[in-house]
């Protein structure tokens, strides 16, 4: 007889996985994004304020891209969110978007925080 039983573990099994195949191409799109919106105000502002420091752009250079492929991640994860039909799959979709450009934006003030973000 207990031959036969399987245990609880042993009956789970994944039903997808949690990353899609565009995980990587994703995340390097918002990296590379990140990358161009920061760099639009790095280089805008000059040689900056004396205060930051001689390489005070390294941070936001950094910082940034590696935040924004964070945020593509998270826009990886909610990918089968997206996918559902109906009304519902439609609103996830814009709630995605909104947080992708809302991450877009929190990485930017996070990368320029204490310098030109104060």
């Amino acid at each position: 007889n207990f031959k036969h039983m399987k245990t609880s573990i042993q009956q789970i099994e994944p039903r997808r996985p949690l990353f899609s195949a565009l995980l990587g191409r994703r995340m390097i799109v918002c990296a590379i994004l990140g990358l161009v919106l920061v760099g639009f105000f790095v280089i805008g502002a000059g040689e900056g304020n004396p205060e930051w420091g001689k390489y005070w752009r390294v941070k936001p250079l950094v910082l940034t891209p590696v935040l924004c492929a964070l945020v593509g991640l998270c826009y990886d994860i909610t990918e089968p969110l997206r996918k559902l039909s109906g009304w519902r799959g439609s609103l996830l979709f814009i709630l995605s978007i909104a947080g992708l450009i809302i991450g877009f934006w929190m990485s930017l003030i996070l990368g320029l925080n204490g310098t030109m973000w104060d």
